[in-house]
């Protein structure tokens, strides 16, 4: 992964450069720039960036992580039939981006990663169906289907991985 195999992730913090990120989608460093702080301090979504040991305050990439409920309507049929009829509690990947200079060097899939054992350890204390993310266009869709994630068939956008199907809790 030269350079890039010994990433450090943590929330966000005032130390990390927000502005000089830049992951080639305008939408995803205009958030880390200017609406991620905000998003924190109102409790909406952490954050989550991973840097270097060598660049502490260099963002290599981010994600953030939310709660929501998943409608049964919104899954698959197979999927809602073995279900209870309510919504279901899900955690979401709202974003996931990487620096222009890491892309193609692992860190997505760490990234993701991350966001799995962080969903899995609040699924000891509470109940979390499935961890869902929104991708932002047909490329990001795949990489998160070649993870086993599904989409939900009224949002394509929207994708799912129920959280059994990565092994015991």
């Amino acid at each position: 992964m030269t350079g890039f195999d010994q990433l450090v992730v943590g929330p966000l913090g005032a130390s990390h450069d927000r502005a000089g990120f830049r992951c080639g989608a305008e939408t995803l460093d205009r958030y880390l720039s200017r609406q991620a702080g905000q998003d924190i301090r109102r409790r909406i979504s952490r954050v989550f960036v991973a840097t270097t040991p060598a660049a502490p305050a260099t963002v290599v990439g981010y994600y953030t992580l939310s709660a929501l409920s998943i409608e049964l309507r919104h899954l698959p049929a197979a999927t809602a039939r073995k279900l209870p009829r309510h919504p279901l509690p899900a955690a979401l990947i709202g974003r996931l981006a990487v620096r222009l200079s890491a892309q193609g060097h692992g860190v997505g899939r760490m990234l993701l990663a991350d966001a799995v054992k962080r969903t899995l350890s609040v699924a000891d204390q509470i109940a979390v169906y499935a961890l869902v993310v929104d991708a932002l266009d047909p490329a990001a869709a795949g990489f998160y289907e070649q993870f086993g994630f599904t989409r939900l068939a009224s949002f394509p956008e929207r994708l799912f991985l129920p959280l059994k199907s990565i092994g015991p809790v």
